[in-house]
């Protein structure tokens, strides 16, 4: 969320991080724990560690694992998002604690499958603000921030390493329902991280341009730019024009060029990161 008002984007961040970490706790102790699943991440290298051990607690175990890469992400990073991941961290910590459930869903891929959903959603929560519920959040952010690696592309090649180590430690049964429920949490997280993102970039080619124009910035009340391009084979200088929309605007628009210049060219691409402008603005970890 971006606002001018520091007090309201402060309590946004809080209400998602713990809103995340609440999710993210239903879903590890009213499926994850009753399966002896292993899902990706710290959090999963925490229950690996507490069903070897039976000490103390997979929340606990959480913790303790943070201490060290919330030391990187103070270094790294900075102190806002230093402060807002320990939040993330105490709240998962706490909610999973205490959490007694248990959905009680007794086909092993239906609960890797539910499983994977409920804490992708909520591991992605966490990520819309400007802190993270801990974990390889952390190094995923450093990693995305420094280098543009995706979140959860980092998140499967870290559980490629955990399962390869765990692979002799279960039945193979639970290992594959584990990476089953580990790749649905990391594609869950990539779709909330883009939810209310999509944008969709929109390039027509029409001889009737000008009313095409015309009709997206006067009815729809929406910016087109023009781009010099020229025809290969006919060498002809064109004008082309391009506007970036949504879902919902997007068959507006295409209804507007096809009525104008049914022999129009009508290109569109998906894109999930438009930052500038009207749209968007560039999140400040």
């Amino acid at each position: 969320m971006n606002s001018k008002n520091p007090a309201l984007a402060i309590f946004w961040d809080l209400i998602l991080l713990t809103l995340g970490s609440i999710v993210y706790a239903i879903g590890a102790e009213a499926i994850l724990v009753h399966h002896k699943f292993i899902i990706g991440g710290i959090y999963g290298t925490a229950l690996l560690i507490y069903y070897k051990t039976n000490l103390l607690s997979p929340a606990i175990w959480y913790f303790l694992l943070n201490i060290p890469l919330l030391i990187a992400g103070w270094i790294f990073l900075s102190r806002r998002f230093f402060f807002y991941s320990l939040y993330g961290v105490c709240s998962l910590t706490f909610f999973a604690e205490f959490f007694t459930l248990n959905f009680a869903i007794q086909n092993q891929l239906y609960a890797a499958i539910a499983g994977g959903a409920i804490c992708g959603v909520g591991a992605g929560i966490n990520l819309r603000s400007r802190g993270s519920g801990g974990g390889l959040d952390i190094v995923a952010i450093i990693l995305n921030q420094k280098f543009n690696f995706g979140v959860g592309k980092f998140f499967m090649l870290y559980n490629v390493a955990l399962f390869s180590f765990v692979f002799s430690q279960y039945q193979p049964d639970i290992v594959i329902a584990s990476i089953i429920l580990t790749f649905i949490s990391s594609i869950t997280l990539d779709h909330v991280l883009s939810l209310f993102n999509q944008r969709k970039i929109v390039y027509i080619l029409s001889e009737n341009y000008s009313k095409i124009v015309d009709k997206i910035t006067h009815e729809m009340h929406q910016g087109v730019t023009l781009i010099e391009a020229r025809g290969a084979y006919s060498g002809r200088q064109k004008q082309m024009l391009m506007t970036i929309t949504n879902n919902l605007q997007l068959k507006r628009i295409e209804e507007i060029v096809f009525d104008i210049d049914p022999d129009a060219l009508f290109i569109v691409e998906n894109s999930f990161n438009v930052i500038g402008s009207n749209f968007g603005k560039r999140k400040m970890y």
